[in-house]
C-alpha cells in the first residue's frame, strides 16, 4: 500500500519537475529576448526584466519540492554516506517531521497575510512599465510551501519504505574495506 503512495508522490514530483522545466525554458528565451534587445537595440523593458525574476521565483519556490523527492537537497553528506539505509531513514524522517513540516506550515499559514495585504491594496510594480497584480507571483509563496508539505508526506512515506525495506542491515553488503557492524 506506501509503495503505490510513495510511486504517486514521485510520479507527482516528476510532473512537477517537468513543469518548471518549461518555466525554467521560458525564463531562459525572456533572459535571452531581454539581452538582445538591450545589446543590440539599446531598449529594454522594465516588465521584461520584472518577469525574469517572477519566472526564476517560482523555479526556486516550487523546485524545492523537486529537489527534495528527488534528494537533490542539501544536507552534511559526508557523514550521511557512512549510515546504514535504514539509519539513514530514520534521520530523514526525524528531519522532515521536526524540522522541515513545521518551518514549511509557519511559512505557509504565515504568508497567507503577506499575500492578502497585496491582494487588498492591488499591488502593482513601482517601477513605469512594470508588472500589474504583483499579489499573483506572491500568491506562489503560501502555493509553493503547501506543495512542499505534500513533498515532505512523501519523502517521508518514501523512507518508512525505505526502513521497512531493510530490515536487517548486517545482510547488506557494505564497502570494500570497511567491517560490517
Amino acid at each position: 500500500m506506501l509503495l503505490q503512495v510513495e510511486r504517486f508522490f514521485m510520479q507527482t514530483s516528476r510532473l512537477l519537475g517537468r513543469a518548471l522545466a518549461l518555466v525554467f525554458l521560458l525564463m531562459t528565451l525572456n533572459v535571452f529576448f531581454d539581452v538582445v534587445m538591450r545589446y543590440f537595440f539599446h531598449n529594454s523593458s522594465v516588465g521584461m526584466q520584472e518577469m525574469e525574476w517572477h519566472l526564476f521565483s517560482i523555479v526556486i519556490l516550487f523546485g524545492v519540492s523537486v529537489a527534495l523527492l528527488e534528494e537533490g537537497h542539501v544536507r552534511v553528506d559526508f557523514l550521511y554516506d557512512r549510515f546504514s539505509v535504514r539509519k539513514k531513514a530514520v534521520i530523514n524522517i526525524v528531519g522532515t517531521v521536526f524540522f522541515l513540516l513545521p518551518l514549511a506550515c509557519l511559512i505557509l499559514f504565515g504568508s497567507f497575510d503577506f499575500v492578502m495585504d497585496s491582494y487588498n491594496i492591488k499591488e502593482i510594480s513601482e517601477n513605469p512599465g512594470g508588472l500589474h497584480y504583483r499579489y499573483v507571483i506572491k500568491a506562489m509563496i503560501p502555493l509553493a510551501f503547501a506543495v512542499l508539505v505534500f513533498a515532505a508526506i512523501g519523502y517521508t512515506i518514501k523512507n518508512i519504505n525505505l526502513y521497512r525495506r531493510n530490515p536487517h542491515p548486517e545482510l547488506l553488503s557494505s564497502r570494500p574495506g570497511e567491517d560490517r557492524p
